[in-house]
């Protein structure tokens, strides 16, 4: 069983780093005061009440007028009226300035992820960030919302409660000081065991339910190999120690439990006894011990409720680090205008690019690639798989930097070019098609997010798409489900392409856009592709050599270099090279 995350200490740094995050709370800041006044006055109501019953019983007991005992019973009932209404308003500010500024906090970490470089993306789960932007702010809703109100009335009734315990008497309230902290701190300690082996238990629990998941999921290799008594074996096993942990858990609580009854109890018998003693020497009245009883209450409840506030804001602390982790990370500085400042015509060059990926730095993926591409050209990028061709295209894009050469777009280094301008006017079909879970309509204006309906459908037409999309009863507004789910890979393929299409790119790239699919599939979207490349730069990268016989320059890729190059024809004609064997072996056979 893999080890819990240690759970980071609360620390001034700590709590530093959790008020970095009140800047998003800045703008309600006066409606977060009111709230923090409405939690100081509902706290005092409360503080308020044991007194006001104590002169209650005072009253009753000396015999008063029922005038003074009606007017003691009024002044309760408006203090819980007033406590009432206070707590009303104050969650419900809370909740309100929590709400906005979470909802900032959200969208400003959003806007962050999203504008960061590909490296990031190259290290990190799509897991964990969507953990970070839904799990992470989630307890920090709690910890804004309930936590911090929780910590602070805590303190306002173990630093109130103890003030008017003194008020009430001073001797009691030594004697209570002397024997409520050492309970509420032994309860603390015995708490923190039970929520320790209570993890242990989910952590079990969850190592079981992923014993299920992997053998349903993997059903067919666990009957494929005769597994299935190995299996319930490793279930069985770990269940059993579910089981022992369970029952650890169980005497813990028994335990805690009687420790509870005997120690609590025993204190407010022992605070009563020598309150009966000081009533005795006339020294405490009657009602005095009443408030006092029930502040000493108050006082052990809010001591053993810190504990469970320091846990709330130790996971706090944790999910801001989390948080800040992303939001230090430095972004790409992209263009929020929407026009294209820097156009191209479609001619770039690489001069002796070499590269290394951020996350294998002892691994060089290009060395010294040097080649010119003239505007309009199509070139093809072939080789063995890992030689470097989709790299090739990463750096193109500007996802990643050169390590050492540089990159130029009509004669100008890539990084005088604005990046938001340089990836308007290009455009990437790649192998495995990627389309967002809604309409078809929106998948292909993701080229144009402001074209009209007639650009979209004449983008479908040039694409070869638009028969299959008149032929679905919803025709463009058919949902094409989590990641196209709903349609074929050539008609996925074709969508793709009238995203591109209605791009209207200086620059292309095809990325083995038609290796995966059947011969009918393929005539389609080759189809459409020649007509999308027609007048534009093209990068293609393909191991089919016969959908690039006729490109303008073809570049042979080998171990992160350029081996070869040249036309179709001229390739062939030598008598050995790389490409030429693969000529041999596609086209012979």
């Amino acid at each position: 069983m893999e080890q819990a995350a240690k759970k980071p200490r609360v620390t001034a740094s700590g709590l530093k780093k959790i008020a970095r995050l009140y800047q998003y709370a800045k703008p309600h800041r006066w409606l977060f005061a009111l709230g923090m006044l409405m939690l100081f006055l509902s706290s005092s109501a409360t503080l308020l009440f044991p007194k006001l019953l104590g002169n209650l019983v005072d009253a009753g007991q000396k015999g008063n007028i029922m005038e003074h005992i009606n007017t003691t019973g009024a002044m309760l009932v408006g203090v819980l009226v007033a406590q009432a209404i206070l707590s009303f308003f104050r969650i419900n500010i809370f909740v309100t300035v929590t709400e906005k500024s979470l909802a900032s906090l959200r969208q400003a970490t959003y806007s962050h992820l999203i504008r960061l470089p590909m490296k990031f993306f190259a290290e990190r789960r799509v897991g964990e960030l969507n953990s970070r932007i839904s799990a992470d702010i989630a307890q920090l809703q709690d910890t804004f919302t309930t936590t911090l109100a929780e910590f602070i009335r805590q303190i306002i009734m173990i630093v109130g409660g103890i003030v008017l315990l003194g008020i009430t008497s001073w001797k009691l309230t030594l004697f209570m000081l002397a024997i409520i902290p050492v309970i509420s701190i032994v309860a603390v300690i015995f708490g923190k065991s039970i929520r320790r082996f209570s993890k242990e238990a989910q952590a079990q629990v969850a190592d079981s339910n992923t014993i299920v998941e992997e053998t349903l999921q993997g059903i067919f290799n666990v009957k494929a190999f005769a597994n299935e008594l190995f299996e319930i074996g490793r279930y069985k096993k770990k269940t059993d120690d579910v089981a022992k942990t369970g029952i650890r858990v169980g005497k813990y609580q028994g335990v805690f439990t009687s420790f509870i009854i005997l120690g609590l109890f025993g204190a407010m018998v022992a605070v009563i006894w020598r309150g009966a003693i000081l009533m005795a020497n006339h020294e405490l009245e009657t009602g005095q011990l009443f408030s006092f009883v029930i502040y000493t209450g108050f006082i052990g409840g809010s001591i053993s409720g810190l504990a469970e506030i320091y846990s709330r804001i130790q996971k706090s602390i944790g999910a801001t680090e989390n948080l800040l982790e992303i939001l230090d990370e430095p972004v790409e500085i992209l263009s929020l205008t929407a026009d294209v400042r820097q156009p191209i015509t479609g001619a770039l060059s690489f001069d002796e690019v070499s590269f290394r990926y951020p996350s294998r730095k002892d691994i060089s993926v290009l060395n010294d690639v040097t080649f010119d591409v003239q505007a309009g050209w199509q070139v093809a990028l072939v080789g063995p798989s890992g030689a470097g061709k989709s790299t090739v295209v990463s750096l193109l894009l500007r996802f990643y930097d050169p390590v050492s050469g540089s990159i130029s777009f009509d004669g100008k280094p890539a990084s005088s070019f604005d990046l938001t301008d340089l990836r308007r006017q290009m455009a990437v079909v790649p192998q495995d098609v990627f389309l967002f879970g809604g309409t078809i309509r929106e998948n292909i204006a993701y080229g144009d997010t402001n074209a009209p309906e007639g650009s979209i459908i004449a983008a479908a037409r040039q694409a070869n798409a638009w028969d299959f999309i008149q032929a679905f009863p919803e025709g463009l507004d058919t949902v094409v489900g989590e990641r196209g789910v709903q349609l074929s890979g050539g008609q996925r393929q074709r969508i793709a392409i009238a995203r591109a299409v209605l791009k209207d790119p200086r620059i292309l790239i095809l990325d083995e856009a038609t290796s995966a699919l059947d011969s009918e599939s393929e005539r389609l979207v080759q189809d459409a592709l020649e007509k999308l490349m027609k007048g534009r730069t093209s990068i293609v990268i393909a191991h089919r050599l016969s959908t690039i016989r006729n490109s303008d320059l073809i570049l042979v890729l080998d171990k992160g270099r350029i081996v070869e190059g040249g036309t179709h024809e001229e390739l062939m004609m030598k008598e050995e090279g790389l490409y030429k064997g693969l000529g041999e072996l596609q086209f012979l056979g």
